[in-house]
Formats: structure tokens, C-alpha cells, sequence
């Protein structure tokens, strides 16, 4: 693994904010120069930090390499306050409501085992939190993806198509 500094994180964080982020804009916001944005760019590319020319962060090569899939139950007028109580939890990468066994479904990620608990021992404080279960996962088969789906939708007209408004 590869060490990244503040400035690093600095760097993508204001990528994630704005993506269309020029050089030049990056460098005045961040504060330095425009070789370093660029030096720093090439390599968070190069160590995979930063994926399909800068639209996707690689958390697992930041380091946050433990993930974990976790299945909530919830008090059902609780639902809103718990969902905000998610959003505060920074290990939280996504969370859906779902049918079937549970209510709401998280994607959690962290830097070791330790950081993993104390985020889900995070969650089980939230007020309406009646059992989770939780499962780390292993290794990632298919990433997420949206190019396949789209290629799909473009060969045989997307969603919608062909209907009368």
C-alpha cells in the first residue's frame, strides 16, 4: 500500500466535490502549485488511488481495504432518525431501505477490524435500531459498475423509449 498524505486526501476530496475540477482551479483551491496537482494526480492514478481518470476513489488503496455489508432492523416511525444517525457514521458508504428480512441495508468501510466495530458499535447506539447483522466482505468479483447496464439499455433503447409522453 501506497502512503497518502493530508494533502492527498485534500486533493481527492476536492475532486469528489467537483469533478470537472480543472488544474488550475484545484491548485488555487488547495493552495499550491499547479506541477504539484498534477505530480500528485499522476500518481494517485498510477497507485490506483484514483480510477477511470479521476472519477472513482479506490478506497481499498487509501487504505480503507476492510468492507462490510450490514442488514438493520429498525423501529418503523424511527426510520428517519435512524437514516440521519447513518449519515453522521463516516464509515457508512451507502445505505437502502429494503424489502425482506431487515429495513435498511449499509455498506460500510474501514481501515482494520478496530475501526470496522467502532462504527458498528456507532450504529447500534442510533435511538430505533432493533438488531443488525453484519458480514465482511471477501473480495470484489464485480465492482460497482453502470457501463454494462447502459451499453444494454443503448443497443435495445433505454427505459422509456418508444413511449408516448
Amino acid at each position: 500500500m501506497s502512503t497518502f498524505d493530508a494533502l492527498d486526501r485534500r486533493l481527492i476530496l476536492a475532486l469528489i466535490e467537483d469533478p470537472r475540477a480543472q488544474i488550475a482551479e484545484l491548485a488555487q483551491r488547495l493552495g499550491i502549485a499547479r506541477n504539484t496537482v498534477q505530480s500528485r494526480l499522476r500518481r494517485l492514478e498510477r497507485t490506483e488511488a484514483l480510477r477511470h481518470g479521476g472519477r472513482e476513489v479506490n478506497l481499498e488503496a487509501l487504505g480503507y481495504d476492510v468492507v462490510a455489508f450490514m442488514t438493520l432492523e429498525v423501529v418503523h416511525r424511527e426510520l428517519d432518525a435512524v437514516v440521519a444517525g447513518l449519515r453522521r457514521i463516516p464509515a457508512i458508504l451507502e445505505a437502502h431501505e429494503i424489502s425482506g428480512r431487515g429495513d435498511i441495508w449499509c455498506r460500510l468501510a474501514a481501515t482494520d477490524t478496530h475501526g470496522l466495530q467502532a462504527a458498528l458499535r456507532s450504529v447500534l447506539r442510533l435511538r430505533g435500531v432493533i438488531r443488525s447483522e453484519t458480514v465482511l466482505a471477501l473480495h470484489a468479483h464485480i465492482p460497482y459498475r453502470a457501463d454494462q447496464i447502459l451499453r444494454e439499455s443503448t443497443s435495445m433503447g433505454g427505459p422509456g423509449e418508444g413511449t408516448a409522453p
